[in-house]
């Protein structure tokens, strides 16, 4: 039987060959700064871009806030104003009123012949073949009526009968004055009215006029 052959080893194993280390590319340390340095440039300028588009946009909706603000209150106090107006007018002419009332009733008071002096001398001029003149007055001043009118008879050329009657219903200044075909009448309340009606017609014309002009916005 043959005998087996003893295997050996050509190749030394205590000497194994270096392998080569990987090559790693390298990038210079100048550019790496450079791009680092455009990295946040940009980031910069991006981010400034965006922030003064921002800032534009809150901008642009305060200033609308505050013009929608502004012209609500703007309406607001024209309104108010207007209102102020029309309440400083109607005090006004109510105060004119009332100081007018009481001047006039004074000077009733201290000259109640006055007002009847005047009307029987405009009546007088125009009664010219009129046969008789009636006069009614309160009858504290009837003496005094009389004198007037017959003074006035004198002068305006009426030669018909003078009647003065002294009426308790008549307001001491009021009186009033009766012909065949016509008459007249003096009444401090009556002509209050009528000064009541006008004042309250000049201020309802204003009150009309300032409606209007506020729904039509001019």
């Amino acid at each position: 039987m043959a005998q087996a052959a003893r295997f050996t080893f050509d190749l030394d194993l205590g000497e194994r060959p270096t392998m080569a280390a990987p090559i790693r590319p390298t990038v210079p340390e100048d550019l790496v700064a450079q791009l680092v340095a455009q990295a946040r440039e940009d980031g910069y300028a991006e981010g400034l871009a965006q922030g003064e588009q921002n800032a534009t946009a809150m901008a642009a909706q305060t200033l609308a806030a505050a013009a929608g603000s502004l012209a609500t209150r703007t309406a607001e106090m024209a309104a108010a104003l207007d209102d102020a107006a029309a309440l400083n007018r109607r005090e006004a002419v109510e105060l004119a009123a009332s100081v007018g009332r009481k001047l006039a009733l004074h000077l009733l008071a201290r000259y109640p012949t006055t007002e009847l002096d005047t009307l029987i001398a405009e009546c007088m001029a125009s009664l010219n073949g009129v046969p008789h003149l009636v006069v009614r007055c309160h009858p504290d001043i009837a003496d005094a009526i009389r004198d007037i009118a017959t003074s006035h008879m004198q002068t305006s050329g009426f030669s018909g009968r003078l009647v003065v009657m002294g009426d308790p219903d008549q307001r001491l200044s009021d009186g009033r004055l009766e012909w065949v075909d016509g008459g007249l009448v003096r009444d401090i309340a009556a002509i209050s009215a009528d000064i009541d009606r006008a004042i309250s017609a000049y201020l309802n014309a204003h009150a009309s006029a300032a409606a209007q002009q506020e729904e039509t916005g001019h």
